[in-house]
């Protein structure tokens, strides 16, 4: 019997070593839980604040469970995102220069703890302000619509790029939405279909996706060296 809009997807059992399919599970089971909005509300908004996790994770997951209420998640996820990242931005302002400098660096030394020294985050706040200083306002699109952390170019946009509230605002909700938005509509139209074959060649999915995110990295990479020169 197939799943219906209004019926829980039930998750097959999985094997414990199989930590992939687990984790996939667990992502897509919040779209049929009555606390899924809530955990993608909390995430769009802390990510562009203090959490180094992409909000794409929980809109792709709760895409796929509830294909249909696609364009609810990526609008939610887009507004609270904006959100956050305008908290950031008014927190980068309160602290003044001086002491978010201070402030970054013990977050940079934070994040290359906690992952064993694999995220250098100084050097991203670096290549933001490099940014910053070749695309003015228009670095936060790129902030906004790609992979770049969008947190970080959100606490130094007002304080160290002197970017005005309305500016990065009326950018980041553009861009943003155009980034949350265009996945909603992607699963929206392909959700169940893509559902179906993900978890029909399940292995063989996840090989194409970490091909593709190795793809990304290197592309995103390459931008990085041309924005910094």
């Amino acid at each position: 019997m197939e799943k219906t809009e209004n019926q829980p997807a039930q998750s097959p059992q999985v094997a414990w070593w199989h930590w992939h399919r687990r984790l996939y599970n667990w992502v897509v089971h919040w779209a049929d839980t009555r606390y899924g909005m809530l955990a993608l509300v909390a995430l769009a908004l802390t990510e562009p604040i203090c959490v180094p996790i992409p909000a794409d994770i929980m809109v792709i997951g709760m895409c796929l469970g509830r294909p249909k209420r696609s364009i609810k998640y990526g609008l939610t996820c887009a507004l609270f995102s904006v959100l956050g990242g305008t908290i950031a931005f008014s927190l980068g302002l309160a602290i003044g220069p001086e002491r978010l400098g201070r402030f970054l660096e013990l977050v940079a030394q934070f994040f290359e703890w906690i992952t064993f020294g694999l995220i250098h985050f100084e050097d991203k706040i670096d290549k933001a302000l490099e940014l910053y200083r070749k695309l003015n306002v228009w670095a936060i699109a790129v902030s906004a619509l790609t992979p770049v952390p969008y947190m970080i170019f959100s606490w130094i946009g007002g304080t160290v790029a002197n970017v005005s509230v309305l500016k990065f605002v009326g950018i980041s909700v553009v861009f943003r939405t155009m980034r949350f938005g265009g996945e909603a509509l992607l699963f929206y139209f392909l959700g169940e279909r893509a559902r179906r074959l993900i978890e029909k060649y399940f292995n063989t999915a996840t090989f194409i996706v970490i091909i593709l995110l190795a793809v990304l990295f290197y592309i995103m990479k390459k931008l990085g060296h041309i924005f910094t020169g």
